[in-house]
């Protein structure tokens, strides 16, 4: 086995089909399906299971995926960090780390972590992904990422996970909107059912959160988009569409509110959503991902303590 049919094996899987996965790798298939065959006998089980609308893994095909990945990944950092000329003093902490976090997260951790480890650890490279708590889930199960951000304390069971923060939900609209008056500085949950909403998709977890609450109390949410791309979804409420539910951190860039927000706390209820730093296996933690670690745990504390990261309970 060599790395180059794991890199064949990953593909296939990710393209769902040998012909696309030949595309992309500008290797005719017949090249392909020689080097595949080759891997399965090596392994002494099939890895796919081929049908007419393509492939998709076995029980053990999706064993080794997981660790191909890994593997891949730290071959990259590897590299990376052997190619890369730099002075940096002997024994310094070096790598690339992948750290996941929602939309939502990075308006307020983003830029201060990335700032943070350019200045202490400039032999780190961080790699920020965005995306849904769902796709950072799976991403964290496949090795995609070092560390992530999710909002339950079971998304991965295998996986070790502290409690960062609580955030608060709040009716978020802009100052401008005639939705609500002036003068109010929270909301019922049957006020804000009457309210014209742009929430996130059945999908996102906060969605299903939000849905919860509205049918404890037999209402029904009057929702008039369902939008999962946070900068469409505040773009549509700025444009005065709608009124969104969302933690403070949406409104937050650098620990400012931005200009033309009004958050409205909910009078009867206690939305919350509490936030769990996810980290690999301890063996598979490397010395630069522990580093950033620390520092997301510090950075967070920072941002709670100053008041920069407004309408949070800090949970360590």
């Amino acid at each position: 086995m060599d790395l180059r049919q794991l890199k064949y094996f990953v593909q296939i899987v990710e393209s769902g089909s040998l012909s696309k996965a030949s595309r992309q790798l500008y290797i005719a298939q017949p090249a392909l399906s020689q080097q595949l065959a080759r891997l399965e006998a090596e392994v002494g089980k099939p890895l796919l299971v081929r049908t007419s609308k393509g492939v998709t893994p076995t029980e053990n095909g999706l064993a080794l995926l997981q660790h191909a990945r890994f593997m891949l990944r730290e071959l990259d950092q590897a590299l990376s960090i052997a190619r890369k000329e730099t002075d940096s003093v002997q024994g310094a902490v070096q790598g690339m780390v992948s750290v996941g976090l929602a939309a939502t997260t990075v308006c307020v951790l983003g830029v201060p972590l990335v700032r943070r480890i350019r200045e202490k650890y400039p032999g780190i490279v961080v790699n920020v992904i965005e995306g849904m708590s769902g796709h950072l889930t799976q991403m964290m199960q496949l090795g995609q990422l070092d560390l992530s951000i999710l909002f339950s304390p079971n998304a991965i069971p295998d996986l070790p996970t502290e409690p960062l923060v609580a955030e608060e939900l709040f009716v978020i609209l802009p100052t401008q909107s005639k939705l609500v008056p002036p003068r109010r500085a929270k909301l019922s949950m049957a006020d804000t059912a009457e309210l014209p909403l742009i929430l996130p998709t059945s999908t996102h977890g906060l969605r299903r959160r939000i849905n919860l609450e509205f049918e404890q109390r037999n209402l029904s949410a009057r929702v008039i988009a369902e939008i999962d791309s946070l900068s469409l979804l505040l773009a549509c409420v700025r444009d005065g569409m709608g009124a969104t539910i969302k933690p403070m951190s949406a409104v937050l860039l650098e620990g400012e509110t931005r200009n033309g927000w009004r958050t409205l706390a909910f009078s009867d209820a206690n939305m919350k959503r509490q936030n769990y730093l996810y980290t690999v296996s301890p063996e598979r933690l490397s010395p630069a991902a522990a580093a950033v670690r620390t520092e997301i745990k510090d950075i967070v504390r920072e941002l709670v303590q100053s008041g920069t990261w407004k309408g949070v309970e800090l949970l360590y």
